[in-house]
């Protein structure tokens, strides 16, 4: 500090030693200064001497933070006043701020050693003594590693969800072997379904005609079970039951040792089908046997993804479209209905994952206005997860040919329970059209679509969809566990698409009792087979 006085003494400067900032001056009249101004005058300075030696050690100290001297000496020192705000904590989550936008920028580096919990943390900040900077540079690396344990975590979890869909319980099997072995032992089991005096109403279209077709005996079961308890008019009712050949001996034997009497089963394997040879579905069998396509199916399912750029979402829905039922057979059967059934007008096709809770007799009564097929829409509803599906849900529209065909906001429908009018679809060329997609898919290598049989029967099907009422096939069972119960007993069939399907352990437990319900646990077969209720 510095005392500065004029050569006329007209004026005293006081400032700071830095040169540069003037604390205070004082101008003196041109008159004399009497004696007794003179000394009031030093009186003063000595009075504030104190004050200003404090002020000028203020603003060295706080020098970094760029405020007026009067200003951070009022700061520090003055009173508390209502319209004075401290904005010490403003800066200090500015600052932190800062920091973390800092270390934001900064990447972890390998073989870091980093503590197991945030506790150990807080220790190893108090014995190392880290600055702000560290700490959060800790703590980042501590979320990312987090991260990426969780991610792995849950790309594990639905692989292993996966897996167990794809397989088949130990129970299951063990009925479809017991029922077999029952087949070639007792001639009950063998006989014929239906019995000769009702076998011409297998084709009388004055009856309720279901096609179901599984190699799941005890969904199978449950399916037929459901639909003649339900119904008011169950002498009406014929089923139609389409299995492979390998399992065609046990589930005959079900149903030829478990009639559902007044009801009428028929149950036939895909062999002794005259139509269904390798001639007239050419294109299955390219799909059967291709290399790629098997692989795809049946290789391994994490080669090749970047699962560091794909959600769990994302994956879970890759990983079902790779189930391997979507080359079967089986699961192709309904785009042949109308030669397989060439005296049948209209059937109700029927997935083996759905239960029937209701008289569906007035399904025969709807209207389908020429169209071919019968189904739900999908792109409405409250369920935004189930009734949200366009086409774009189902197709890559990247690929060139997709984006010239379709529109990616066109609505889907499902799968599941669909009434077919067999006479109008034999004026159509659905067929023709279902194999040459599934050819031009083929040839580009999946690349148009990866998810079952669906996406080619959206195709197959433009323009012969009339749409039914919601109520008679509610979806979802199979993939989330926030289904409405209310709207569960109310809808007429309920369908457990996905892979928790009830009769796996991954099931939702809570949903498995409308299924459950239809199951004999009291049958010998199934006590034998430890198929439990729980």
């Amino acid at each position: 500090m510095q005392l500065h006085f004029s050569p006329s003494m007209r004026s005293i400067t006081i400032s700071s030693s830095h040169g540069f900032i003037d604390l205070m001056k004082i101008k003196v009249a041109a008159r004399h200064i009497s004696y007794r101004t003179l000394f009031h005058t030093i009186l003063i300075l000595a009075f504030l001497l104190p004050f200003v030696f404090i002020l000028t050690a203020v603003v060295t100290l706080e020098g970094v933070n760029k405020c007026s001297s009067f200003d951070c000496l009022g700061r520090r020192i003055g009173p508390r006043l209502p319209w004075r705000v401290d904005d010490s904590g403003q800066r200090l989550v500015r600052d932190f701020y800062k920091i973390l936008n800092q270390v934001n920028t900064e990447k972890i580096p390998d073989g870091l050693k980093l503590p197991d919990s945030f506790n150990q943390l807080v220790s190893e900040m108090k014995n190392n003594q880290y600055d702000a900077r560290t700490f959060a540079f800790m703590l980042k690396a501590m979320m990312e590693k987090l991260e990426r344990e969780t991610r792995e975590s849950k790309f594990s979890e639905l692989m292993n969800k996966h897996f167990a869909a794809s397989s088949i319980p130990k129970g299951i099997h063990c009925l479809s072997l017991r029922l077999t072995d029952e087949y070639s032992s007792n001639a009950h089991a063998r006989r014929q379904l239906p019995s000769p005096e009702l076998l011409p109403l297998l084709s009388d279209n004055s009856y309720h005609h279901f096609v179901l077709s599984t190699d799941n005996i005890l969904a199978a079961a449950v399916v037929v079970s459901s639909a003649v308890q339900s119904s008011l008019n169950p002498e009406k009712i014929v089923f139609h039951v389409i299995t492979d050949k390998k399992t065609y001996a046990g589930m005959h034997s079900w149903f030829a040792l478990n009639p559902v009497t007044p009801a009428i089963v028929e149950v036939k394997g895909v062999h002794q089908f005259d139509w269904l040879t390798r001639e007239n579905v050419p294109v299955l069998e390219a799909v059967e046997n291709h290399n790629g396509i098997r692989n795809y199916y049946h290789g391994n399912h994490v080669a090749g993804a970047n699962l560091s750029d794909t959600t769990p979402r994302t994956f879970a829905s890759k990983l079902q479209a790779r189930s391997p039922k979507y080359i079967s057979l089986l699961n192709h059967l309904r785009i042949y209905l109308p030669e397989l059934f060439p005296n049948l007008d209209k059937v109700v096709f029927l997935d083996d994952d759905v239960v029937i809770q209701r008289d569906l007799s007035p399904l025969w009564e709807i209207d389908l206005e020429g169209k071919v097929n019968g189904a739900v829409e999908t792109c409405k509803g409250e369920d935004e997860w189930v009734m949200s599906k366009r086409f774009k849900n189902y197709f890559n529209f990247s690929h060139p040919l997709i984006t010239k065909h379709l529109d990616p906001y066109e609505c889907a429908w499902a799968y599941g329970m669909n009434i077919f009018d067999l006479r109008a679809w034999r004026k159509t060329d659905i067929k023709e059209t279902y194999h040459s997609w599934l050819k031009k898919n083929l040839r580009s290598n999946l690349t148009m679509w990866k998810l079952g049989t669906l996406p080619p029967a959206l195709i197959a099907f433009r323009g012969h969809v009339h749409p039914i009422n919601p109520s008679w096939h509610m979806l979802g069972l199979g993939y989330q566990d926030k289904t409405n119960i209310e709207n569960v007993k109310k809808a007429a069939v309920i369908h457990y698409n996905g892979q928790s399907k009830p009769w796996l352990q991954i099931r939702f437990e809570h949903l498995r009792p409308f299924w459950s319900k239809y199951v004999n646990y009291s049958n010998d077969f199934i006590r034998n087979c430890h198929i439990l209720q729980s």
